[in-house]
């Protein structure tokens, strides 16, 4: 009899641990804690809106005194997008620094994933960007 129950309580134990559960590993002490932040500063065209939206964008200035960008995008649809993007940069004072020297750089995102696209500001007086995305060919 106690064969029974004992073996009635690994089943029923068994059938209980069957839920959809996924196992995480993270980090007590959240040492790299991103700074995500909503905003307006990034210009995408209508085409390409509406299939690739932004998640995120992280700011940080890096031991040089530069301003590094992170923007995480995600494509909603199950196909491939290209796309071409390109940085824009701003004083203290809201003045455009470089103009349109700054280079326009073609990528790609799969199908209903996610990538960080990035750059470091050109001059330490930068203090604020706006980044442009275009649908590609």
């Amino acid at each position: 009899m106690k064969t029974k129950i004992a073996s009635l309580f690994v089943i029923a134990l068994a059938v209980a641990g069957c839920h959809d559960t996924v196992n995480t590993v993270e980090n007590a002490q959240k040492t790299g804690q991103r700074d995500m932040q909503s905003d307006l500063r990034v210009v995408t065209d209508s085409s390409l809106d509406r299939k690739v939206g932004v998640v995120g964008i992280n700011t940080a200035m890096t031991p040089g005194g530069f301003l590094k960008v992170q923007v995480e995008l995600l494509n909603r649809t199950r196909s491939s997008q290209s796309f071409n993007y390109h940085f824009e940069w701003f004083d203290q004072n809201g003045m455009q620094i470089g103009g349109s020297s700054t280079a326009v750089v073609s990528d790609q995102i799969d199908g209903k994933e996610s990538k960080f696209i990035s750059a470091i500001a050109p001059l330490e007086t930068v203090k604020d960007f706006r980044l442009k995305l275009i649908a590609g060919q």
